[in-house]
């Protein structure tokens, strides 16, 4: 990446793209402060995990039902721009289960919801078509969803899921186990996934989708589909490896290790490979390395916290899925600091 883009002055590249990351903070605040009122009238189900990827609801003594809900955001710009949408729901269905399998639990099924100017049939059978492969490769059933038209609102089509997964109420992954020293396993992305696209597509507005400088079209670079961590997550849960934390890397890159529930910190000192799409972003959009760290998860899509004396196993494990995959850094004593 550019040094010379460091220390950029003025606001940044995101937020002149039309994206606030600081101004989402606090409208999620805002809305919680006001669910936060809720009153049933009975015990809350709710398992407190505040921050984490997933919530968990009590099912009964044993077993919790984690749960979900993300889209794919401006992704779905360059889908429309290409008239390309058989991958797209691939996307769908990994941002919401990446998010559950960070609390330990098992995704069993997803819903879908397509918010559209009006219903096409060629374009819903090919949204159709990656939510199918998606799910295959999550290994979860869509029993359902919904399409709302709403022409007056939108222009185009978006796509969201929810989903829902089973965990142990003793076998949460929440992080606080995660001790200073604890090895932090770094597993590859292939590439944007689903975050950072508004700066993305500022950043390379210019640049012709059949651009093929980075060995192939442009355009097929940015719909790469997000990748889906499940079986191997399930497989390394399911082992004898000690695992302390979990988290699926996306918007704020590595400081989404903080949301796990440990006062701890991290050293990121060997990242991952950084994919050349990250860099053609950077140098176009004259952004900084330290808003790149922020905006995108720069090659490492999943990270896997484990104890240290399970780490060539883990690693092995791992491997097995993505040879890739290796120690990328450690917690610290540092609490809530994140440093690359």
């Amino acid at each position: 990446m550019s040094p010379a883009a460091d220390g950029a002055p003025g606001t940044s590249a995101y937020t002149r793209s039309g994206v606030s990351q600081s101004a989402a903070g606090d409208a999620v605040a805002a809305l919680v402060k006001s669910l936060e009122r809720i009153d049933t009238g009975k015990p809350s189900r709710v398992v407190p995990l505040p921050g984490h990827y997933a919530s968990v609801l009590r099912l009964d003594d044993r077993t919790g039902i984690a749960l979900s809900t993300d889209t794919v955001g401006t992704k779905m710009v360059v889908a429309e721009r290409l008239g390309r949408y058989d991958t797209i729901g691939i996307d769908c269905v990994a941002m919401n289960v990446n998010d559950v399998i960070c609390v330990g639990a098992e995704p069993i099924a997803m819903l879908d919801f397509i918010l559209t100017e009006r219903a096409d049939p060629e374009i819903c059978e090919q949204l159709g078509i990656g939510l199918a492969r998606g799910a295959e490769l999550a290994g979860v059933e869509i029993p359902g969803g919904e399409i709302a038209q709403v022409g007056d609102i939108v222009s185009g089509q978006e796509l969201g899921g929810s989903c829902v997964g089973l965990v142990g109420l003793d076998a949460i992954v929440t992080g606080a186990d995660v001790r200073a020293g604890d090895p932090v396993i770094g597993l590859p992305s292939s590439g944007l996934h689903s975050n950072g696209y508004t700066l993305a597509r500022a950043a390379l507005a210019d640049v012709p989708l059949d651009d093929e400088r980075l060995g192939r079209p442009l355009g097929d670079v940015l719909l790469e589909p997000t990748e889906i961590y499940v079986r191997p997550i399930l497989e390394l849960l399911r082992s004898a490896v000690e695992v302390r934390g979990l988290a699926h890397i996306t918007g704020e890159g590595f400081e989404n290790l903080l949301r796990l529930e440990a006062e701890v910190g991290y050293d990121i000192e060997d990242p991952l490979p950084v994919p050349p799409i990250f860099d053609l972003i950077q140098e176009l959009g004259e952004v900084s390395d330290q808003e790149m760290r922020e905006v995108f998860n720069m090659g490492c899509g999943f990270c896997c916290v484990v104890a240290s004396h399970d780490e060539e196993r883990a690693l092995e494990l791992l491997r097995a899925h993505y040879p890739a995959a290796k120690r990328i850094g450690q917690a610290t004593d540092r609490a809530g600091q994140v440093r690359v």
